[in-house]
């Protein structure tokens, strides 16, 4: 009973944010226009320059395929990016920008 109440209350949450707002009836679809969405919102919020124009297969190749890690030590963050990757400061200052949002 208890599950099925907390399935409850995260339904009602997602309708009270807009899940009743989607443009389209297939979940699919609405996953794809909620993606393309927060791409545009990360873009807008987390980075600056060329970057920040960027159509989504070069974000795809500059940012999300990057060969970076994210290390937790010492009770902080630290970002690894591989030596030498053309946007390793776009993707550092992206980093601070999401970590001050949070």
């Amino acid at each position: 009973m208890r599950a099925h109440a907390h399935v409850e209350d995260h339904i009602s949450r997602l309708k009270d944010s807009g899940l009743c707002w989607f443009p389209f009836t297939s979940a699919n679809t609405n996953r794809a226009w909620l993606a393309g969405d927060l791409v545009r919102w990360f873009q807008l919020l987390c980075l600056t320059g060329h970057l920040a124009r960027a159509e989504p297969k070069t974000l795809r190749w500059r940012l999300w395929y990057a060969p970076a890690r994210l290390i937790h030590h010492a009770r902080r963050d630290i970002v690894r990016i591989l030596d030498g990757w053309p946007d390793a400061e776009a993707i550092l200052a992206a980093y601070t920008r999401i970590a001050a949002l949070i």
